[in-house]
């Protein structure tokens, strides 16, 4: 990751941590050799010590004291603050107590290690928030501050909000694309990387859609923009991201009803066992310090703190790649996501056409075929001409006289030559013996003076991907379902090559929603069906699944409102990326959780029959949380390098 290692912040923090931590250490070595208390006589003999532990106390405890303060002046009291300085506070009045009551001075020390060790589990929180923040700060970086508003032969730079659609906006090298729109003028590269995760450019000239978010790089572009910034994709994008916190997961919303009542629950219990054996026993000295201890491991600050920064690096880990997920409880139900329903034209398909076979006949070769078939489909508009001209690629001979034959296809004539390129009904009507073509998709038919020369097919791509990734998703034990508007026999052929568990055709978008009713009557309780599509004819059905995650986000606002997760660049490898982050992330939580508990419940029982001291109560809490915050941090690796893992099924 790009950047410093550490903010000014956290600088400062780490300072203050590491001076405060050389003074204790000092402290601490001088006062084991020689004793502190013993250094002056009398019952006074306590303030000296006393003195110098509370320098070190104050310096990297002032800001713990101040929140719990001004947290219980506005009536929340039981939290981590309050506790550490409950803690703290009774440890110094009780070494106070025993030094003035003649007894080995004992405490100071401790409470000093508690806020210390506290300090530095709240260091390694905030810099592992930080770390993850700054992967979702590539998305929230893309806001544009102004843009260049074409005025006669100059520009005037405005607010982004005040351009309308139908403006031309001038974006120079450098500057961010503030709007969405389209490039009629100049021809430059663009960085996409914060909205696609993809690391190379993407060329745009003239004719070409932009999306704001991303960075002119070359030259300088006009572009007439086609949505005002409210609707724009940057206006999306930062939206999603702005309100991603606020969908929390059944397990965050557990645990923050977790500690709200077990706090105040562990400060009663302390008070019980520091009151009812001191009265029976007379021993205060002896259950006050357990109590103490008590309250010191009782503090849930690994709970509370790692599992919300777990699902937040998650989240930050996913916008790396491109991928925005809508909040920690989208995440959650990935993990559990068994039933996987694709739309095929644009998800499993490029939802482009190209010719996949030329057959030539009658001696002619491929290349004849496809030259012919170019000078007929030059000046077409329909997406098959294109693909056409495109697997010929050359300029097409000019001079014929083009006819259209509506709902047959097209003859072109010059000097007395005829070419006929079109369906099997134009070939039959002329009278040309053809050869038929029996693959899958759309046959174009080419003639030269009654003379039949080949056919092409034309189909629309699978995704080179489409079949690793439904593999991947049924190696490990998810359904996965196909549903497109084509025919039976293009749909088999589609489902029988990706190898779907099962699909459904010639359905129109009403057909879509309630096919996938259907699966979610026929699943089971704990089953999460996820939808894929492309965001923009699929909304319907994207809201209604468990999770709906919308391909190729990029320029469709439709995706992003309808959808829980979106892929920004199209590729199906994001859903395995995104399943196997939510995986490691829901592994790690269900590992703090059980650690964190574990530990604690053990201490806390040794700490109230008087097994174990403050030091040990020190590990409970802090050190449990230091190891819980940088477990949490694993979630936020490089998800990339486990690529060539052949054993991981949702490799990336």
């Amino acid at each position: 990751m790009k950047g410093p290692a550490f903010t000014a912040r956290e600088k400062k923090t780490l300072a203050r941590i590491l001076a405060a931590l050389a003074l204790f250490a000092a402290l601490f070595a001088v006062d084991k050799a020689v004793g502190l208390g013993t250094v002056f006589r009398g019952r006074a003999a306590w303030v000296f010590p006393f003195c110098l532990y509370l320098a070190v106390y104050l310096l990297i405890g002032y800001d713990v004291l101040w929140r719990a303060a001004r947290n219980i002046a506005h009536g929340q009291i039981f939290d981590e603050n309050f506790l550490m300085c409950l803690a703290t506070v009774g440890a110094f009045a009780l070494a106070i107590y025993r030094g003035a009551s003649g007894m080995e001075i004992e405490g100071f020390d401790e409470a000093c290690a508690v806020l210390l060790f506290y300090q530095v589990g709240e260091f390694f929180q905030e810099y592992a928030t930080g770390r993850s923040r700054r992967s979702i700060s590539a998305l929230m970086d893309i806001r544009p501050d102004y843009a260049n508003r074409k005025q006669g032969d100059g520009s005037v730079r405005v607010a982004p909000e005040e351009v309308k659609a139908g403006e031309v906006i001038v974006v120079n090298p450098g500057e961010k694309v503030p709007l969405d729109g389209v490039v009629i003028r100049g021809a430059s590269a663009l960085d996409t990387k914060a909205l696609t995760g993809e690391s190379l450019p993407r060329d745009v000239a003239e004719g070409s859609e932009i999306v704001s978010g991303s960075v002119n790089i070359t030259s300088q572009l006009e572009v007439r923009v086609s949505r005002e910034f409210y609707d724009s994709t940057v206006s999306k994008i930062l939206e999603l991201v702005e309100n991603a916190s606020e969908q929390k997961s059944k397990t965050e919303n557990f645990i923050t009803r977790f500690a709200r009542y077990y706090t105040p629950v562990v400060v009663g219990v302390a008070v019980l066992l520091a009151v009812v054996p001191g009265l029976i026993t007379a021993d205060w000295a002896t259950w006050i310090y357990r109590a103490l201890s008590f309250l010191v491991v009782s503090c849930p600050c690994a709970l509370v703190i790692s599992i919300p920064l777990s699902f937040f690096a998650g989240i930050g880990a996913a916008s790396r790649y491109g991928i925005l997920i809508k909040g920690s409880g989208y995440l959650e139900k990935f993990d559990r996501a068994d039933v996987f329903v694709f739309d095929k034209t644009g998800t499993l398909t490029k939802g482009s056409f190209a010719v996949t076979r030329v057959a030539p006949a009658g001696g002619a070769s491929e290349e004849d075929v496809l030259r012919l078939a170019a000078i007929a489909e030059r000046d077409s508009a329909h997406p098959i001409a294109g693909s056409v001209r495109e697997r010929y690629g050359k300029p097409a001979e000019g001079g014929y006289t083009l006819t259209n034959i509506a709902g047959e296809g097209i003859s072109a004539a010059r000097d007395g030559s005829v070419i006929l390129c079109g369906n099997e009904k134009l070939m039959e009507r002329s009278g040309v013996s053809y050869v038929p073509e029996t693959g899958l998709g759309t046959v174009v038919y080419v003639a030269e003076n009654g003379r039949f020369v080949g056919s092409l097919l034309i189909c629309d791509e699978v995704k080179p991907e489409a079949k690793e990734v439904i593999g991947r998703l049924g190696s490990m034990g998810c359904k996965t379902v196909m549903l497109t508007g084509d025919n039976e026999a293009i749909a088999a052929s589609v489902a029988s090559e990706l190898g779907v568990t099962a699909y459904k055709a010639s359905l129109l978008p009403q057909n879509k929603v309630e096919e996938v009713e259907a699966l979610l009557a026929e699943k089971g309780p704990k089953d999460v069906l996820c939808f894929a599509g492309d965001g923009i004819n699929d909304a319907p059905v994207l809201m209604r699944s468990d999770v709906g995650i919308a391909m190729g986000g990029v320029g469709s606002d439709a995706a992003i409102e309808a959808s829980d997760i979106v892929l920004m660049k199209d590729d199906l490898r994001g859903i395995a990326l995104a399943k196997r982050i939510a995986r490691k992330t829901m592994a790690v939580v269900m590992q703090n959780i059980v650690f964190s508990i574990a530990v604690k419940v053990a201490i806390l029982i040794l700490s109230a029959v008087g097994l174990t001291n403050m030091w040990v109560a020190v590990f409970g809490d802090v050190g449990v949380a230091v190891i819980a915050i940088l477990n949490a941090m694993r979630v936020n690796g490089n998800y990339l390098r486990e690529k060539r893992r052949p054993k991981d099924p949702a490799a990336a």
